[in-house]
């Protein structure tokens, strides 16, 4: 009996020594939880460590104090703080308070304070013991429109053209003034330095920034021009028989190519270079050709400045790239080698082909046209000359009308007509006086221009009076009419041609 009473007695020992074993176990084993537990618990109202915003440490402060000590350091302060940027010699200022600046602190600390309280609370406990840094950025609200304003005026004070070199001719010299560098404001670029200084540069109370500013060069230097050291060529012609309008828009044409520089490789438009001939620009009511006769036209006689820097141009060794013929022939220069121009629609062109640049002086003196054209000294040793071939002639058509005024047989003419050409032009090229290039320059056609004459119908009666006078003297008319062609064709009406030849058309 005692033996079953003494081992009854071990088994509860053994008993509770296992249960004391398991309470102990399970008393250390839930320490850690209930630390993390309480960690999780002393940081649910703050924000966690290593929480910055904008490099101001937040962590383990409340939602209202981040927040106050958030605006303290920005929103409060930010209106003293001033960007300067520097230009050349001069100075701008951009102050802060003139951007209407916000922040939005609110939101962002609101962002901070979130940062891991929806983790598990092992996760938060990691976050909480970790000494990594976690960082939140201010976006900073500003109106923009103010940055614009300042470049604008930063531009307009800054940007200056380049000034190209200048040649001007005097009694035949030459003399060269130097350019000037301009300076262009990279605004762009500029811009986007001011827009990061001010989202990124907040703490510190003045930004100096040096505004990008590029040089520009003179398109054309002194160099260049002294590569223009002589006459090549020159042409002129006479508009003595002109009218006042016409004289008129010949010297404001001539003027506005005045002073043309043309570098190696540039194209010249007579359109562009003159502009579009309206009274506004001082052009006049002259004579210009229209189809086959002669009309009033806005900047009639410009076409005795066009076919007259033709010819220069092409005794200066340079063919058009554009250029057409009138349909009638002219005075003021050989068949073939005119030029004529019409806003819009007809243009006289061509382009440096030399290897120097060439400068353009037009002037008008005693009632003719000049034209000089300036290059190196080098190309003189090269002269050109142009010759005409008609190689078809075509007469022209008379047209007959019926008139009652007329008696039968009896004619009147009207209209005399002109006879149409096709010529070829050719420059000889000859070098130190050799003749070393023939070539065809053109190929033009300019219109016959048909006549008309009345042609009587009227029956003859025993009143009319014997065949004589009336009959006899339109008879000998007609013949001088006709007789009158060629010489006509030679100067088409010399007073007219060279007072309403075709001017803008």
């Amino acid at each position: 009996m005692k033996r079953v009473k003494k081992r009854v007695k071990n088994t509860r020992k053994k008993r509770l020594k296992v249960i004391f074993a398991i309470l102990s176990f399970l008393t250390i084993s839930s320490l850690p939880v209930v630390h993390v537990y309480a960690t999780d618990s002393k940081w649910k109202d703050i924000i966690y460590p290593g929480v910055y915003v904008d490099g101001v440490n937040v962590g383990g402060k409340s939602l209202e104090e981040a927040k106050k000590l958030i605006e303290e350091m920005y929103e409060k302060k930010v209106i003293s703080k001033e960007i300067k940027i520097i230009a050349g010699d001069k100075t701008y200022s951009l102050n802060y308070s003139q951007l209407d600046p916000d922040y939005n602190i609110e939101e962002t600390i609101k962002e901070a304070f979130n940062y891991g309280k929806d983790e598990n609370m092992f996760s938060k406990y990691s976050l909480i013991k970790s000494t990594k840094k976690k960082e939140y950025s201010l976006t900073f609200n500003y109106n923009a429109e103010v940055v614009n304003e300042l470049l604008d005026k930063i531009e307009k004070e800054v940007n200056s053209q380049a000034e190209d070199a200048k040649i001007t001719i005097e009694f035949g010299n030459v003399k060269i003034t130097e350019g000037r560098n301009g300076t262009k404001l990279k605004r762009d670029e500029l811009k986007e330095i001011i827009i990061n200084n001010i989202n990124s540069g907040l703490t510190q109370e003045l930004v100096q920034i040096e505004a990008p500013v590029e040089v520009t060069k003179p398109t054309i230097d002194k160099a260049q021009l002294e590569k223009m050291n002589k006459k090549i060529s020159s042409f002129s012609t006479n508009f003595s028989t002109s009218n006042g309008n016409r004289i008129n828009n010949i010297e404001l044409a001539t003027k506005a190519i005045n002073g043309t520089i043309l570098m190696p490789g540039d194209t010249f438009s007579f359109n562009e270079v003159v502009g579009e001939r309206t009274r506004e620009r001082g052009y006049k009511d002259a004579g210009v050709i229209i189809g086959d006769s002669i009309q009033s036209g806005l900047g009639g006689g410009i076409c005795q400045v066009s076919s007259t820097l033709y010819n220069a141009m092409l005794k200066a060794g340079i063919k058009p790239t554009e250029r057409r013929n009138h349909t009638l022939v002219l005075s003021y220069v050989p068949m073939g080698l005119d030029a004529t121009v019409d806003w819009g629609n007809i243009d006289y062109k061509f382009t440096n082909t030399l290897s120097y640049p060439i400068y353009i002086e037009g002037y008008t003196k005693d009632k003719n046209v000049y034209f000089n054209i300036y290059s190196n000294e080098e190309l003189s040793k090269y002269t050109y000359e142009m010759s005409t071939e008609v190689y078809q002639t075509i007469n022209p058509k008379m047209k007959y009308i019926d008139s009652k005024d007329l008696y039968e047989g009896e004619t009147k003419v009207i209209k005399a007509g002109s006879k149409g050409y096709r010529v070829k032009v050719y420059r000889k090229t000859y070098e130190n006086g050799k003749l070393i290039n023939t070539e065809l320059i053109s190929n033009d056609y300019y219109y016959p221009v048909d006549g008309q004459a009345l042609r009587g119908t009227k029956k003859a009666t025993t009143q009319q009076p014997e065949k004589n006078d009336t009959a006899d003297t339109l008879a000998v008319e007609d013949n001088f009419v006709e007789a009158q062609d060629d010489a006509k064709v030679e100067n088409l009406d010399a007073n007219n041609t060279n007072e309403e030849e075709q001017g803008n058309s």
